[in-house]
């Protein structure tokens, strides 16, 4: 009788080990001082005391993400470097709308079979994602499970904790009626609505990944894997400046849903925005996918950020310093609307 062994059910111990071997590297690149290490533990050790910012009363916050189907295009086009980006941004970016600080970041990496090459890449793109954050990544989980995902296929997931002064958290619920709304402009797409973007450009279009755009001459591939626009060093920055809920006092991050859907969710009741924000303003990219879609402004609106990436809702009085503040950090930002009486 032959005697049956995890490699014959597609998993090879050997090369996940070598797998594994690849990483340790890419994640110390990430440690702060506050990181506790644990070579080779079965967990990540954090210390809230090792942080350089000292809290009086810390309050944790998690938040947790995927990239969603913008990995089968970078499966399409062969490019993995840049969607362990989107993963960190993700989940990051919903951390700093409360006020937090990320400290911290782990990843689950899905795969029908090992392949060192692979997972080296998408590590390092998730470690540059985390360096960009001020966050450490301290720890991670690969699973090799070949009756779920085909060859070349493969799932990401990204677990975040930051922490917050409780004094300082930022709920929404200082918003008031007046107070002005401020976006600060995104990279493109970044990861939200590809399940139309890949119907659109692929199926209805009829393009491939390697076709050039004109107006840009870029690869269609390119534009789609444009990463995930990280904003937490120039909120944190904005934080310090004008102070969390008597300054700023709400944050919303842009993904599916849109400007009004995501806004929505940090406004107290009898309030809501008044975006002036249209999409006749919006940036080449959404143009383009509504252009090749033939998609109405409504809908658009919905799925896509239509280049706002993040919102801040602020005293009218301090709106034009934040914007003066925003801009010499080298990004786009502009007034998108106001809060009103529902």
């Amino acid at each position: 009788m032959q005697k049956a062994t995890y490699k014959d059910s597609g998993v090879d111990l050997d090369i996940y080990a070598e797998s594994m071997s690849r990483l340790p590297n890419l994640v110390k690149k990430t440690f702060s001082p506050a990181v506790l290490r644990l070579d080779g533990g079965f967990a990540g050790l954090f210390q809230l005391n090792g942080l350089n910012h000292k809290y009086e009363d810390p309050v944790l916050v998690s938040c947790t993400d995927g990239v969603g189907t913008k990995i089968k295009v970078a499966c399409q086009c062969n490019q993995h470097d840049t969607v362990g980006i989107d993963l960190v941004a993700m989940s990051v970016n919903d951390a700093i709308c409360c006020g937090a600080r990320p400290i911290f970041f782990l990843d689950y990496v899905a795969m029908p079979k090992d392949d060192p090459d692979l997972l080296e890449t998408i590590v390092a793109g998730i470690a540059r994602g985390c360096s960009e954050s001020d966050c450490a990544l301290i720890g991670g989980e690969t699973a090799i499970m070949s009756d779920l995902y085909q060859p070349g296929e493969y799932d990401l997931a990204g677990f975040c904790v930051g922490v917050a002064e409780r004094k300082d958290i930022i709920d929404g619920k200082s918003i008031q009626k007046d107070d002005f709304l401020i976006g600060i402009s995104s990279s493109g797409f970044h990861s939200n609505g590809y399940s139309l973007i890949r119907k659109i450009v692929f199926e209805i279009a009829g393009l491939k990944a390697e076709d050039k755009i004109p107006e840009t001459g870029q690869s269609v591939g390119e534009l789609l894997l444009t990463p995930t626009r990280l904003y937490v060093r120039p909120v944190l920055s904005l934080l310090d400046q004008f102070g969390a809920n008597q300054g700023i006092r709400g944050i919303a991050h842009i993904t599916g849903g849109g400007l009004e859907e995501n806004l929505g969710r940090i406004l107290p009741s009898g309030l809501k925005s008044r975006i002036t924000y249209t999409p006749s303003s919006i940036p080449f990219p959404f143009q383009w996918i509504q252009k090749l879609g033939n998609v109405d402004d409504k809908e658009m609106e919905r799925v896509f950020n239509c280049g706002i990436g993040l919102v801040l809702v602020v005293r009218p009085d301090i709106a034009d310093a934040v914007l003066q503040a925003i801009q010499t950090m080298n990004l786009e930002c502009q007034l998108v609307g106001s809060i009103v009486s529902e």
